[in-house]
């Protein structure tokens, strides 16, 4: 009987501190992805923009740099691109060209041409601008000694120094301006 009366009471005690105990921590929530929804290009003059921005991947980065020869930074990228491929002059800095006008676009409407903004630096002052291609990808100037390269919004990186993007060409291939 002594055994039935300890086994009780352990069993007793095991409820007991089971019951006191916490109760799991629920694991962290996670950001759902971007789902990239491609939306058809604007215009013939966005295809040429696509194009001509794809064809400079491989181009050397120079800070300050606004042609093929000499090498290009973020904003002097997106500037002769849209200088080449569309006849529109663009501000030359990031910080321009993130309050120009032009309409802000979702991340989930993005169609190939847009421009796409970052705080490489945290907070909200921008630092860094690509050129949307397409299926997630956008192309950029993005750092001393690299070239231009692709890379994917839906990097952890780009992701989280994501800032806004525009929208610079209208359907009819102009500037697109807000009113």
């Amino acid at each position: 009987m002594a055994i039935m009366t300890r086994f009780a009471f352990l069993s007793m005690v095991a409820l007991l501190a089971a019951c006191s105990s916490r109760a799991p921590t629920p694991p962290p929530a996670v950001k759902p992805p971007v789902v990239f929804v491609d939306q058809p290009s604007s215009s013939p003059v966005a295809d040429d923009v696509l194009i001509r921005a794809i064809g400079l991947v491989g181009t050397p980065y120079r800070w300050g740099g606004n042609t093929p020869d000499s090498g290009f930074d973020c904003s002097g990228l997106i500037g002769y691109v849209y200088r080449d491929a569309a006849n529109i002059s663009l501000p030359r800095s990031t910080r321009e060209m993130i309050v120009m006008r032009a309409p802000t676009v979702n991340i989930n409407a993005l169609q190939s041409g847009d421009l796409v903004f970052f705080a490489t630096g945290g907070g909200s002052r921008v630092s860094h601008a690509g050129i949307y291609v397409g299926e997630g990808r956008f192309v950029h100037a993005p750092s001393s000694g690299g070239t231009v390269r692709l890379d994917y919004l839906s990097n952890s990186y780009w992701s989280r120094a994501y800032l806004q993007a525009k929208r610079v060409l209208n359907s009819s291939g102009h500037l697109a301006q807000n009113p």
